[in-house]
């Protein structure tokens, strides 16, 4: 799959993107460094097999092994990109869960882990991501979902959380401007781990493929919104939800 090529634009530029081990945020880290950026990779497992590949492509990236609900393990991963990388340009913050059960089937502690992680972990790793790119600016790209804006049922605690990063989103966005960019994708049906048979029925992943498009996405496609929303191309965009998902939702 070809990218655009942004020349030497990103270059030299610091990012960290989160859930790096796998799935669309090995994709976003190994776009970022195909262009320039120097990539700290971080994920609950230690993604060594993507800043290996990165690495193999005449990349640089850091390895960051980081629980994203965990406030202290946030702020040590942060410590550890100051450290070894020095200011930040980007995040691309795309560590996220999701579970499927009915309402009377969803445990209270089934739907906080859902909500620490996507919710709260966007929160953690937003708030200190501000706080490393400072004075200097930056953009902030976070990834929620089609469901954010669709609803589905036997998905609640996972709409619910993809809501709430589409509000931090916003919020931030009028926040931070005109120093920080903020602004989410909002992917459709993707081919990843998620929409394996651990996370979504068979019944599930066949009504998926009902849209337009009827394909699942690639990983890569979501990353090539994301390289492009760290360039000057986008300059004038912020507080936006933009939708990478064979047309699931028509806004």
């Amino acid at each position: 799959m070809t990218s655009i090529n942004y020349g030497s634009e990103l270059i030299g530029r610091r990012a960290v993107v989160t859930g790096a081990a796998g799935g669309i945020g090995a994709a976003c880290a190994k776009a970022l460094a195909r262009h320039g950026v120097w990539t700290a990779c971080a994920d609950i497992e230690t993604p060594e097999a993507t800043v290996t590949e990165i690495e193999a492509d005449a990349g640089r990236a850091l390895a960051i092994r980081c629980d994203v609900s965990d406030e202290e393990d946030v702020a040590a991963m942060y410590a550890k990109i100051c450290q070894h990388i020095g200011r930040l340009d980007y995040l691309v913050h795309c560590a996220g869960i999701m579970r499927q059960n009915p309402i009377l089937e969803t445990e209270t502690e089934e739907f906080d882990a859902v909500i620490n992680v996507n919710l709260r972990g966007t929160f953690l790793v937003g708030r200190e991501a501000v706080r490393a790119m400072n004075s200097q600016g930056g953009r902030i790209i976070l990834i929620a979902s089609d469901l954010g804006y669709l609803g589905r049922e036997t998905f609640s605690p996972y709409v619910a959380s993809k809501h709430g990063v589409l509000g931090l989103m916003r919020s931030w966005a009028r926040e931070l401007a005109p120093d920080i960019l903020v602004n989410a994708i909002c992917p459709g049906p993707i081919d990843t781990a998620m929409l394996s048979a651990e996370h979504m029925t068979p019944e599930w992943r066949e009504k998926e493929l009902d849209i337009p498009l009827a394909r699942f996405g690639q990983p890569e496609e979501v990353a090539d919104m994301a390289v492009f929303l760290t360039t000057d191309a986008s300059r004038y965009i912020t507080g936006q939800g933009l939708g990478v998902n064979g047309g699931s939702v028509m806004p």
